[in-house]
Order: C-alpha cells, then sequence, then structure tokens
C-alpha cells in the first residue's frame, strides 16, 4: 500500500502554541496539512495561528473540557470538512519528593490529582472525542481512517527523584496507547506514542545555561538538547507510515535518566 503523506490532511494538535506541539503545527503546515491549533486562551496560540496563515486555526483548549474539545472538532469539521490526525502535546510537570522528611511536608495530593488530570485524563478526553470524528472518514486502499498520536516522556521508563506525578501520568499514556490502538483497530484508527527525551523547548530554554550544558552532556549521542522538530518528523513518520500502530518510540539519543 503507498505511504501517506501530511498534503491534504487534516490535524488537530493540543499543546499546539509552543515547544513540541508548536513544531508539529508548523511542520503540518509546511507539508500541506490544515491543523486545528489547540490551546489555553492565555497562551500565545492565536499568534501562531495568524502567522501560519489560512490553513491553521486556533481553538482556546483546556484539554480536560468536553466542551473546549468538541469546539475543536467543530471547527475542524465546519472549517476543514474532517479530521485525520490527533496529536496530543499538552501537558504540565511538577518536581516534588513524595515526602519531605527535613519539612515533614508530604506531596501535595492536589498538585498530584492536578497532573493526572491535565496529562493523562486530558489526553484521553482528546482521544475519545477526536476518533468520532476521524471515524467518519472514507477509509483508504489500506482501510485506514486516522491517526492518533500522544506524548509520554522517558520519565514513564526512567523517572527521576521529585517526579512521581509527572511520571505516574506518563507511564499511564504508556499503558493506555495498546488497549487504544485495539479498541480503534475495527474503524481502522491507529494509535501511536512518542516518548521524548530533553527537547529544547521553552521549559529547558529558561534554564541557566551551564545548566542546559550539563543536561546536553548526559545524553549519549547527538551530546545535545533535541530539536522541537525532530520531536515533529516523528508524528510526520508515524502519520505516513501505515504500519506503525500501538507502538510506543522513544526519542532521547539514548538517554537513560539517573536517579
Amino acid at each position: 500500500m503507498p505511504i501517506r503523506n501530511l498534503k491534504g490532511l487534516v490535524g488537530l494538535v493540543t499543546g499546539g502554541a509552543s515547544g513540541l506541539g508548536k513544531a508539529t503545527v508548523e511542520r503540518f503546515v509546511r507539508q500541506g496539512a490544515r491543523v486545528i491549533l489547540c490551546d489555553l486562551e492565555k497562551s500565545a496560540g492565536k499568534d501562531v495561528a495568524d502567522n501560519l496563515g489560512d490553513n491553521c486555526i486556533f481553538s482556546p483548549t483546556n484539554v480536560t473540557s468536553e466542551a473546549d474539545v468538541k469546539k475543536a472538532l467543530e471547527i475542524a469539521k465546519d472549517k476543514f470538512g474532517k479530521l485525520d490526525v490527533a496529536v496530543n502535546c499538552a501537558g504540565i510537570g511538577i518536581a516534588f519528593k513524595t515526602y519531605n522528611f527535613n519539612k515533614k511536608l508530604p506531596h501535595n495530593l492536589e498538585d498530584f490529582a492536578e497532573v493526572i488530570t491535565v496529562n493523562t485524563v486530558g489526553s484521553f478526553n482528546v482521544i475519545r472525542l477526536s476518533v468520532g470524528l476521524i471515524g467518519e472518514n472514507e477509509p483508504d486502499a489500506d482501510g485506514q481512517r486516522g491517526v492518533v498520536i500522544n506524548t509520554s516522556s522517558v520519565a514513564a521508563f526512567d523517572g527521576q527523584m521529585g517526579q512521581a506525578a509527572y511520571s505516574a501520568s506518563k507511564g499511564a499514556i504508556v499503558g493506555m496507547n495498546l488497549p487504544i490502538a485495539r479498541d480503534l483497530a475495527n474503524q481502522g484508527i491507529r494509535c501511536c506514542t512518542i516518548a521524548p527525551g530533553l527537547f529544547n523547548t521553552p521549559l529547558l530554554a529558561s534554564l541557566p545555561e551551564k545548566v542546559q550544558t550539563y543536561l546536553a552532556s548526559t545524553i549519549p549521542f547527538p551530546k545535545r538538547l533535541g530539536d522541537p522538530d525532530e520531536y515533529a518528523h516523528i508524528v510526520q513518520t508515524i502519520v505516513e507510515n501505515p504500519y506503525l500502530n500501538g507502538e510506543v518510540i522513544r526519542v532521547d539519543g539514548s538517554i537513560r535518566m539517573m536517579a
């Protein structure tokens, strides 16, 4: 079967105003796709979309909101007529040990729940609603109607101290990847997950230069932070290769995080 390309496809990308999500939106538009850029209303999403022209529309979205996600899907159908690809890049993090014995302070339960809610529940919310629209597509010669791509992290496997909440949320994304792929198989919708390592996102860019240099030195090869477009390239590869399904792909320069 012919390998598909992005040209003419319609994608929905959460967390699309910055970092990995923004790189994905930009690559999709460069390759001839149309995109619904989903991010918080206070984000730079509108400016990013405006700079990319008519093939990108910003839809203010909290991924945990059913109403917000449904509105974004309505825009996809009304403006572009369909949805082929849903990419989950939205997420948050926190650093706090399970228990601070010096201060006799346990990890805040509300903070733990918030990370799980945004990263895991939010991703599933987007998936469960998006596939309803993707499933309306006419299947191609391979029986394929579309693709769902989620973002986990190497922290799902190599969680460091203080990452219990973040690692749990990203580990859950890995855990639900295969069941979702199996759930959607009969409808011709694939599901894959990317587990990035240390990437040059706004979060890491805000760290002191010497910290960035140290982090880069811990990566075996290439000995540098990942470029967000390298993440976006993997998204494109998953979309284009119809035999990638139910897989978790690490993109990390072979790093294994230390405690």
